[in-house]
């Protein structure tokens, strides 16, 4: 599965490396973090996107729906 999140309280390079740390700390299968957004692909049988906007939060950043 594929999705875009948009991200709130990105401004720097700095932000998203910080968002890829976390992101890269989970079962995904391809990510993408530019500021202000995340394209991800992974396997919905085996993590949700609950997980993954946890992930992005824990990092400072919320995720807008």
């Amino acid at each position: 599965m594929n999705i875009t999140l948009k991200i709130e309280g990105m401004s720097c390079n700095h932000c998203v490396m910080a968002v890829q740390k976390n992101l890269s700390k989970i079962n995904l299968i391809k990510f993408e973090v530019a500021i202000g957004s995340a394209k991800v692909e992974f396997d919905e049988n085996t993590i949700s996107e609950e997980v993954i906007i946890n992930a992005i939060e824990e990092a400072g950043y919320k995720v807008i729906k």
